[in-house]
This record gives structure tokens, sequence and C-alpha cells, in this order.
């Protein structure tokens, strides 16, 4: 199958990676883990076994013990009654059935209460209870005893004189479940099958049910049985395993001290190895639900990813028509965030080098702004030497005013007063040049025609301001507001028109003389007045009324200049 998109290129190259390092990551964890069961199985295996031969062994070792004392008075006379005295407390020992003493001499097996009894020649204490050295021959696998009525196991000592002649036995019978007294109680006897073999594999005792009818170990072929009935005749304990993986059932075997028996404890690999069988079960679901989970993921992040690239390609097709919409959301810090960063960086850009634009056409008519940049020194610093009309207008007491009010009260006023200004200077084809506190400046560029027009709406444009001043204090007597007058002055001359400022920071507007005396001739008008120069009053296309006319000296002039006071 092609690869066509970038979610399916991130899901192979992601996944399959994943895929594998689980599986192997399984795998050998699956090793492991069936490693270390199987080794914390033979441990406890081998300790459980141990215990249980140990807890036999003891009650085994305590007849054997007195047999040894016995052994220990064979080599003088006079031991008669030591001799007795021992065989008296075998026969009260816990456990003990029988407790009968053999001599070779005359075939006759006598009980205990009838050793040490005169018979035809020498006495038995002159001829039965001398002997060199004697040692236990023989443990016995449990029989049952017809006197009695249960199972028990005999210990046989031979008694040998000098030239190793066996010229007696000891025989003590003990019962069989007295011997397998303290294990019989244990959980795990009966939780897991175990049984009681001697060297040749017979079994002696067992727990299973099922094995009452087996007498041998591996008589029925089992590969486990006639491995572990192998292992019994090399070493005194260890563990079988047998096939399958894991295996269908594993063994362990500890031989005892004091007989010839071994306990083997069978168990079924599915229970030694429960947890590494759910383990494998439940690794391999987990397995399953991280490749889901993380195929979730990764659909997630390409589908996350695949919109956010989508969302940068919409906007920049809306930016190249001029729609910069709002800003792209940046949750993220991967390359993808960095690209919506910089993308909306360079929208803001774009926004701030509109919002020069916009904002000269803030102050400036639109159409009028339109026809300034078209021209060759609006795109660059630098400008060209023109005819302009100046006005410049200012609020009267506006500074004693702004000291009896809060900031905001003041921030408010001013806006209100410089919208209804701003509208007025747009309609009559001015140009912002700046805002001084509450005045303002403003020109009116002809750019390649004649300065009369220009004149003409300087002035008209300062009468209609007047009037919107009136509507203004109207509004602030409704506010509670004091009235205030502005006055304006407005000269014509020539002026440097352009960009003035650095390449980081510009503004267009003007330069030179007729500026300045534009602003002395505010400064001399009345509040409420209009006040021109001769200049704007001769090129005017339509005279105004004038009201008063100003004769005074400004600096930088010599002599006095006319300045007109006039109305429409």
């Amino acid at each position: 199958m092609a690869i066509k998109t970038l979610g399916q290129r991130i899901t192979l190259l992601l996944l399959l990676p994943v895929a594998v390092l689980i599986s192997v990551t399984g795998v050998f964890g699956f090793l492991y883990a069936r490693h270390s069961l199987l080794n914390e199985w033979r441990e406890g295996a081998i300790l459980k076994l141990q215990w249980a031969a140990h807890h036999i062994d003891m009650r085994l070792d305590r007849p054997i013990q007195w047999m040894e004392m016995f052994h220990q008075t064979g080599g003088a006379m006079g031991t008669y009654a030591i001799q007795q005295w021992i065989l008296g407390q075998l026969k009260g020992m816990e456990g003990v059935t029988d407790v009968r003493l053999q001599w070779m001499d005359n075939g006759e097996q006598a009980p205990l209460p009838m050793m040490g009894a005169r018979r035809s020649g020498r006495t038995g204490m002159q001829q039965g209870m001398r002997f060199h050295r004697a040692g236990i021959a023989e443990v016995t696998s449990p029989r049952y005893d017809a006197r009695t009525g249960e199972k028990t196991v005999t210990l046989i000592s031979s008694l040998k004189d000098e030239s190793g002649k066996v010229v007696g036995t000891l025989r003590v019978g003990v019962r069989f479940d007295y011997l397998m007294q303290d294990i019989i109680g244990l959980g795990w006897w009966q939780g897991d099958k175990a049984c009681l073999v001697d060297n040749a594999g017979n079994y002696l005792a067992h727990t299973d049910p099922t094995m009452i009818q087996r007498n041998r170990l591996g008589a029925q072929g089992s590969p486990l049985e006639k491995a572990l009935l192998e292992a019994i005749h090399l070493r005194p304990h260890g563990t079988i395993l047998g096939t399958g993986h894991p295996p269908a059932e594993v063994a362990g075997f500890y031989k005892m001290d004091k007989a010839p028996w071994a306990v083997i404890l069978f168990a079924p690999g599915e229970k030694v190895l429960a947890p590494i069988v759910r383990y494998r079960f439940y690794y391999s679901v987990g397995g399953i639900a991280c490749l889901v989970l993380i195929l979730l993921l990764i659909r997630s992040v390409a589908g996350n990813m695949a919109r956010s690239i989508k969302a940068i390609s919409s906007a920049a097709h809306q930016v190249a028509e001029g729609n910069y919409g709002e800003a792209l959301s940046v949750n993220r810090s991967d390359e993808i965030g960095q690209l919506a960063r910089s993308f909306n960086d360079m929208v803001t850009g774009l926004k701030e080098r509109d919002f020069i634009r916009n904002t000269f056409g803030r102050y400036v008519d639109p159409e009028i702004a339109g026809k300034l940049l078209k021209r060759p020194e609006a795109a660059g610093l630098g400008g060209e030497r023109r005819q302009v009309a100046i006005l410049m207008a200012d609020i009267r007491g506006f500074t004693p005013f702004s000291e009896s009010l809060n900031p905001d009260v003041i921030i408010a006023f001013l806006n209100r007063y410089f919208s209804r200004m701003i509208d007025v200077i747009h309609a009559h084809d001015g140009i912002i040049v700046d805002f001084f506190g509450d005045s303002v400046l403003v020109f009116f560029d002809p750019i390649d025609g004649p300065i009369a027009p220009m004149a003409q709406k300087a002035l008209t444009c300062a009468l209609n301001m007047q009037e919107k001043m009136e509507e203004f204090n109207r509004e602030n007597r409704e506010l509670g507001l004091p009235e205030l007058q502005m006055g304006i002055g407005i000269n014509a001359g020539e002026v440097v028109v352009g960009n003035i400022g650095s390449e980081k920071r510009a503004k267009y507007g003007i330069v030179g003389s007729p500026v300045n005396m534009t602003q002395r001739i505010q400064s001399h008008a009345k509040g409420g007045e209009v006040l021109i120069s001769e200049s704007v009053y001769r090129n005017a296309s339509k005279k105004p009324t004038i009201e008063r006319t100003v004769q005074t000296s400004v600096k930088g002039v010599d002599g006095k200049i006319t300045l007109f006071g006039v109305k429409m």
C-alpha cells in the first residue's frame, strides 16, 4: 500500500518499531520470568523437602541414639544391667512398637521381657550380652504388623564379634505414622502431590489418591519419574522438569540421612508457572492495548499536526487575499508550534506595516492617503517643496481645566474632542501632522495643483471646526463639564512635504518656517475665533467676512504682519 499522507508515514515509522520492541521485550521478559519462577520453585521445593526429611530423620534418630548407646556396652563384662535398662528405655519410647534381641548361637529370638532369663548352659549375662562392635545395618520399608495392626518400620542393628561374625541382632519396630506425624499436617503436603520412596523407587507413602495403586516410581513409563529415579541414585537432592513449555509437571526430591528413603514433591507446571502464564496473557493484552493506544495517540498527534498545518495553510491563503483574521492558536512547543508562532510573527509584521498605512489613513482621508502613497516620495524618506495651507487649533484654558480633573476624565474629554475635529478635517481633505496635547497641526496639500483650493478648504475646515466646538460644548453642559473655546490659526506658504524620520520610524509631514508662523498666528487667535494670514486671505477663492484686523510683530519676521479674524 502506498503511503500518501503524513499520518500514514508517522504511523508506520512509529508503530512498527514500537510493536517490534514490545514483542522482543515480551519474549525476553517471559523467558527471564520463567527462569526466575522455576528457580524460585526449585529453591522452595528443596527447602520444603529438606524440612520434611529433617523431621523424619529426627524421629528416626531418637531410637537410633539409644541403639547406639546399646552398641557401646558390648565391649566388657558386667554390663547386663545397663543393657537391660537401655532396652527398657527403647521399649518405652513414643512410637516404638517392639524391641527384640536375637543371638545367633541358638537362633532363638525372644522379646525383651524374656531377655536375661536363664537358659540351659551359661546365663544370658555370660553369653548373650558379649559382642565386639555393632552398627545399624538396615532400616526396612514400612510393613503391616498384624500383631499391632499398624505399619511399622524396623531398625535392624547387627552385633558382631572380634572376627566380624554376626553374633546377634537388635530389632526395634517404629510406627510409620509416628515418623510421618510432623509433616502429615503440612499445607504444601496436601496441596501438592508428595510421596516417600526408598532407594529402589518403591513407594512407601503418598498423598495423592491416584497413586494408591502404584508401587514403584517410573513403573508406568513416565519420563519424569524415570529421570527422577536416576537423579536420586546420583545426588542427595535436586529438581527435575517435565516436558513441554511450560513443563506439564515438575518434581523435586531430598534424600534422608537416617534412612535409605527420599521425599519427593510433584507439582503441575501450570501451578508453578501460573504467574508467568498470567504474565504472558496480561502482557499480550497489555501489549495489544498499548499498540492500540499508541495508534490512537499517533493518529491524534498526526491529526493535530495535519490540522495545524492545514490551519497555517488556510491562514496563509487568507493573508494572501489581504484578510489577516485572528492569530493562530499556539498551544504546543514543537516545530509545528514554532512554525505557527513564526507565522503569527509574520502576520504581526504585516499588520504593523498595514497599521502604519492605516494610521496614515486614519488621520488623512483614505482617498487622499491612497493618492499620496502612489507618489515616489511617499515610499521613502525625504520629500519635495510645495505650497500648502497650514492649520493649527488649540483649546483655550485647557491647562487649568485639566488640572482640576482626574486623568481618565481628561483623556475621555480629549478623545471626544478630537473625534469631532478629525471628522471635519477628513471631510476637507486635511492631513493631520501631529497632536500636541490639546492642539492639532494640519496641512492641506494641493499635491500637483494650485494652492488656492487648499487655502479655501483650510478656511472652510476651520469655520466648521468652530461649529463642531459649539456642539461639543452643548454636550459638555449635559455632562456637567465646563465649556471651552478653541482658537485656530491658518497660514499658507512653501514647505518641505514628505516622510520625516528614519528607516525604522517615519511620518508624513511638513517642515519649514510657515509651520512656525502658523503656530504664532494661532497664539494670537481668541477663543472661538479663526485667525488667518494675508496669504490665506489672498488665495481663498471665496472671501470671508473679516471681523477684526490684527497688526502684530512675530518672531523671525521684520516689521509687523497683518492677520484677519474671519467668519463665513
